[in-house]
């Protein structure tokens, strides 16, 4: 099954960057995943249980690196990655 994941991260640190850049960045190894990012969110599309392993891990890692982190998802059973053309 096709998804697509929002996802936005927010290090509660003075030094926020550095985390969200390496977090991004940890998501790009992951190879049957596509990453896409702006300045708002960063959106991952694949199939559902490797985008899902891929955050889980990364998340977890941003976790236990990090003092306080918040993450938001939203998720949908479908790929998104194509845009319309209106």
């Amino acid at each position: 099954m096709k998804s697509s994941v929002e996802i936005s991260m927010y290090p509660l640190d003075k030094s926020y960057e550095t985390p969200i850049i390496h977090f991004i960045k940890q998501l790009r190894t992951y190879p049957f995943i596509n990453v896409e990012t702006n300045g708002m969110s960063t959106q991952i599309f694949g199939e559902y249980d490797n985008v899902m392993h891929a955050i889980n891990t990364e998340m977890k890692n941003s976790f236990l690196t990090n003092e306080k982190v918040v993450f938001t998802l939203k998720v949908v059973n479908s790929d998104l990655e194509e845009k319309p053309s209106f």
